[in-house]
């Protein structure tokens, strides 16, 4: 009896989605069997055997057990395609399963007492021997006859030689893939597991292509002006050897050169951020030293491949075209420009008035401690963990930190402005010796501000892995919810010659909001 792929496909919408669309798939050799530990809005276990051309499911809340004493519910859900057999990542929140999911055991197993497994399913009681790298045994589920849908079933091991009484999976919660965790998979989604290669080789990255080395050497060789061919472009760059960020101590200032380097360098990184967004340019031609200045406009002289974007509300006198840095090579060309940090708009040039992204921004004030603003974020951390929403924090390469948090289409301005404020007051009230709602800076008392005005169109705040006008070229950047708590993290603690290391290490936090679009709860 074939399986049913329709309402698995039904509930999900695959351009959002990383799990695979899948197809019915043979049923050559050893049968297999997956059990995903999926985090979604409670923590549970997917248990999933290879019959009939699909993965036959069941979620299971406490996990499957070798403990032969133990009786734990089992909902048979829908069909899963075979591809599911090794899907780890993020689910985005708002999609049916959102969640992080990690392949918790995985093997072959074999049907007792039947040799129609989907038979025995439909007639509700299924015997199997599985032989995996954590389960191991005989199986038995058994559909109850009170559940009046059929959905509810009772898993149950045998006593056999491989039982083990008290045995808990919560003891054992690392991906028999990967080695990873769901807290690793969450702050680093950037891998899917394909079912059509070898498994040495199944791990296939989703971060886009880094610059090749030859690139790299060609601009370390140039003299100090020529042209330099990068991600297909032919861009004109000069002043290469001038010093653009003064020196922090023990160190050498920062030259054009090296930043062209790293905006090639980290252009796959951030380039998601800025992509389909009018950019406002902060340029310093003359260096961090002098005085900047912020640029707008697409200028005459730009390439005919730097996209610009028409602004259909500019009144007189104000900028009627903006640079859309839409592919990598447009970051160098920025970072030619003068362009020292670059500041995305919240929202998309097709929906100009709806941003993607609610933000916080923590803002210290003069009087207030590195410490007093960590404390800040741990709270909003904890405010956003009570309420169930995903968001990230970023250092700004300056003094403060930010808290991005994407959203689905449809909000206004007014909207996220309103529920950060919202969220902001009530965190400022926990603490309110260290907070002003003051507007001018000179009435806070030195006080940090909660700046929820930040939401509103062409308001921006820096983006990921910008560099910032500064000693030693700091650099915005991206960090777990955990490295709050770090006694080694500062708000400028890496520059243009470190953040590259740390990304090849350890990925982009922020990664898992690009397909984290949710709905913001209402707050009473």
């Amino acid at each position: 009896m074939p399986g049913d792929l329709s309402t698995y496909r039904r509930k999900r919408d695959f351009t959002r989605t990383p799990e695979p669309a899948g197809a019915l798939a043979g049923t050559d050799g050893q049968p297999r069997f997956v059990v995903q530990r999926h985090r979604a809005s409670r923590l549970h276990y997917d248990l999933r055997f290879e019959i009939g051309g699909v993965l036959v499911s069941w979620a299971v809340p406490k996990g499957p057990t070798l403990d032969p004493e133990a009786r734990r519910l089992a909902m048979h859900v829908e069909d899963h395609p075979v591809d599911y057999l090794l899907f780890e990542g993020v689910i985005p929140s708002g999609e049916y399963g959102g969640g992080d999911v990690i392949v918790w055991d995985t093997g072959t197993w074999e049907p007792v007492h039947t040799e129609d497994p989907a038979a025995a399913v439909a007639d509700g009681e299924l015997h199997v021997e599985v032989h995996g790298q954590k389960l191991r045994g005989r199986l038995v589920l058994v559909r109850r006859g009170s559940s009046a849908d059929g959905k509810e079933w009772m898993l149950l091991h045998k006593h056999d030689e491989h039982a083990a009484i008290g045995w808990d999976p919560e003891q054992h919660p690392v991906s028999v893939l990967t080695g990873r965790t769901n807290d690793d998979v969450l702050a680093d989604p950037d891998w899917e597991w394909r079912t059509d290669l070898p498994a040495d080789r199944a791990g296939v990255s989703l971060m886009p292509s880094p610059l090749p080395d030859d690139a790299l050497d060609e601009l370390a060789a140039m003299g100090t002006a020529g042209t330099w061919e990068v991600f297909g472009r032919s861009l004109k760059v000069t002043n290469l050897d001038k010093v653009l960020f003064p020196a922090r101590t023990d160190e050498a200032g920062v030259t054009k050169r090296e930043l062209l380097a790293y905006a090639a360098r980290i252009a796959p990184a951030a380039l998601p951020y800025l992509q389909g967004r009018p950019v406002n340019l902060h340029r310093y031609p003359n260096g961090a030293d002098e005085k900047g200045f912020w640029h707008k406009q697409r200028p005459g002289h730009a390439p005919d491949w730097l996209t610009g974007w028409d602004n259909p509300d500019a009144d007189r006198g104000e900028t009627t075209t903006y640079i859309v840095p839409d592919e990598p090579a447009a970051l160098v060309w920025m970072a030619n420009f003068g362009a020292l940090e670059w500041h995305p708009w919240t929202s998309r040039t097709e929906a100009p008035h709806e941003p993607t992204y609610a933000l916080i921004d923590l803002d210290p004030g003069t009087e207030t401690s590195w410490d007093d603003l960590l404390v800040l974020a741990r709270l909003h951390r904890t405010a956003l963990d009570h309420l169930g929403v995903t968001g990230r924090a970023k250092v700004t390469g300056r003094r403060g930190i930010q808290i991005w948090i994407p959203i689905v289409a449809g909000y206004t301005f007014d909207d996220t402005r309103a529920w950060v404020e919202q969220v902001s007051r009530t965190v400022g009230k926990v603490l309110p010796d260290l907070v002003s709602w003051k507007w001018e800076v000179k009435a806070r008392g030195g006080l940090a501000r909660l700046d929820y005005t930040q939401n509103a169109i062409n308001k921006t705040l820096v983006a990921p892995y910008s560099p910032r006008a500064g000693a030693g070229a700091p650099v915005s950047v991206p960090i777990g919810w955990d490295e709050l708590d770090d006694p080694d993290l500062r708000p400028d603690r890496w520059t243009i010659r470190t953040v590259l290391d740390r990304v090849e290490s350890l990925g982009d936090p922020f990664r898992v909001l690009l397909r984290g679009a949710q709905q913001l709860p209402e707050l009473t």
